[in-house]
């Protein structure tokens, strides 16, 4: 499967409201609701990563989505990965579960080189753009709780890649 194409299926969905979208995910997170809310429609998330950003097309959105979240599933294990791959829409969930996990986590930069290598022509800025507007999408989309227990499990520094502040310090 190409990760630069999904079904027309999901294509088609990016207009509808059918689905909850991110909006509605966070505010359900935030009452804590306990429920996990239903999954989110591709459609929803592409428009959200293409707005974050700025994309000029959903189809570039689209791409960037798919490399960014392949290179990420390798990163998240455990319970985390499960739970990842549960809340978000069955197309990322593929991208995050097709990945095999990696022996060691990358850093934070090392990680958005590792995405830079795989767009063509592009630099550390506009990688670390494009890791932001795909990562930065998903705390809303899957919730603080598991934003959270995810940036535990990574090295330092990812929390800026996904929009959050860096607040604990690790013990070295």
């Amino acid at each position: 499967m190409s990760m630069t194409t999904t079904s027309a299926a999901a294509r088609s969905t990016i207009d509808e409201v059918a689905a909850p979208g991110i909006d509605e995910v966070a505010a359900a997170d935030r009452e804590g609701a306990g429920a996990v809310p239903s999954r989110p429609d591709w459609g929803r998330l592409l428009k959200a990563v293409k707005e974050s950003g700025q994309y000029p097309t959903t189809r570039e959105a689209e791409r960037i989505t798919c490399l960014v979240l392949c290179a990420l599933g390798g990163h998240v294990i455990g319970d985390e990965r499960v739970e990842l791959a549960r809340r978000l829409p069955d197309e990322a969930a593929r991208l995050i579960a097709s990945q095999i996990p990696v022996r060691r986590p990358l850093t934070a930069p090392e990680f958005v080189d590792a995405v830079a290598g795989r767009i063509e022509g592009a630099t550390p800025a506009t990688a670390r753009w494009d890791v932001g507007a795909v990562l930065g999408t998903l705390p809303a989309l899957i919730g603080e709780d598991l934003t959270a227990r995810i940036l535990r499990q990574l090295p330092t520094g990812y929390a800026l890649l996904f929009g959050k502040a860096e607040l604990l310090t690790r013990a070295a």
